[in-house]
């Protein structure tokens, strides 16, 4: 079905942004009279204020239900209003989610399937490349069918057949569809319940295979390098379709989730920040053991009764007294002289040295009466 909204433009701009001229202030019309360097100054000084805000505007349209509804998108295609649900109790990111719902028999707009479904006029144009991320929770309940369910979409604006670019479920599986009913399956990957599933997608849109190509990352992990492929269909344009759209046959109730749709310039803008590093616990310190207390001894009063230790050291012992030998003629008993400190010979006792002083003595007398001899006979010649 042709799905289009009065005065929607490529991005939702309105259509008479496009016709009309809009006054611009990075290039204003000068007024009459205004001299040329006045006007240059004036020029310079606003694009040097808006330059940081030029720098940063790569986001170009977030659809991530966080005013709490879905006005930032541009309609739905729903049965009731049950079907499509911002709700805060299962959240990707930010305060609020999408709930999307869809049950047997739900028609709107009265086509092929079952669906429920919001719409953004992006209107991508042929030759343009975008990033876009958003985020998918299939809960516990989920049904397994061997039938397609789709649960994002970038139609054509044409009304009928698969569209150009398809993110779809069969069974246990997820799968990346390029070139309508009769394209190839670029990406699979095993459905898997209870978790977020993170997408990020790069699109260079064209008709033409060698022109085109789509890019895919997933929970912050490239899974399907750079694959060239015709993305549109001839000169249509595209627009983006975010809920669950699956086939007629399907009979199980069937909800899911989406969240934090954002459609930027570059892959910064929308690659979920690496996940924070999971801290390292530190051990605790343990308090150091206190010391064990030594024993406390008793000092007593009592002298001990056991007898000391002998040291082992020698008491030295004093020679004892030479003993005298009292010669004959011998005045007395020397000992005295002794103990009073008498000069004594220099023979080994006292006993050795008088028969030496003896004989000198003997010898003194002898040389004396000689020479009284010898005087005698002198004398007795000159009386001669």
């Amino acid at each position: 079905m042709r799905a289009r909204q009065a005065g929607h433009g490529p991005l939702g701009l309105g259509r008479r942004g496009r016709r009309e001229g809009i006054f611009s202030p990075i290039c204003p019309t000068a007024a009459p009279g205004t001299k040329g360097p006045e006007l240059k100054r004036f020029l310079l000084l606003i694009t040097a204020l808006l330059m940081p805000t030029l720098a940063s505007a790569t986001t170009l349209w977030k659809g991530d239900f966080e005013p709490g509804n879905t006005s930032q998108w541009s309609s739905s295609q729903s049965v009731a209003s049950d079907r499509l649900q911002v709700v805060t109790d299962t959240v990707r990111e930010g305060r609020y989610a999408l709930k999307v719902t869809v049950k047997k028999g739900d028609n709107p707009i009265s086509a092929s399937g079952n669906r429920n479904e919001l719409l953004y006029l992006s209107r991508e144009t042929p030759n343009t490349e975008y990033f876009y991320k958003w985020s998918t929770l299939f809960p516990k309940g989920y049904p397994s069918v061997d039938k397609w369910q789709v649960f994002a979409q970038w139609h054509q604006d044409g009304c009928c057949g698969s569209p150009p670019l398809e993110f779809y479920v069969v069974g246990e599986e997820m799968r990346l569809r390029v070139g309508g009913s009769s394209g190839r399956v670029v990406w699979k990957a095993p459905l898997k319940r209870e978790q977020w599933h993170d997408f990020v997608m790069r699109v260079k849109w064209s008709s033409d295979a060698k022109v085109g190509f789509v890019e895919l990352y997933k929970d912050g992990k490239l899974v399907l390098p750079k694959t060239m492929a015709a993305t549109q269909f001839g000169k249509e344009k595209n627009y983006l379709k975010l809920g669950l759209y699956r086939d007629a046959s399907v009979s199980p109730t069937a909800t899911l989730y989406h969240d934090g749709f954002v459609m930027a310039s570059t892959l910064a803008d929308v690659m979920p920040p690496p996940p924070a590093p999971v801290p390292v616990p530190v051990p605790e310190e343990q308090p150091a053991p206190a010391p064990t207390p030594a024993p406390e001894t008793e000092i007593g009063t009592e002298l001990p009764t056991s007898p000391l230790p002998e040291t082992g050291v020698d008491t030295p012992s004093l020679p004892s007294p030479p003993s005298y030998t009292t010669l004959p003629g011998d005045p007395g008993d020397d000992r005295q002289d002794l103990e009073f400190g008498a000069p004594q010979g220099c023979g080994a006792s006292a006993s050795g040295g008088m028969p030496a002083m003896a004989a000198v003595g003997l010898l003194g007398a002898a040389l004396l009466m000689r020479r009284r001899s010898a005087l005698v006979r002198v004398r007795a010649s000159k009386r001669r």
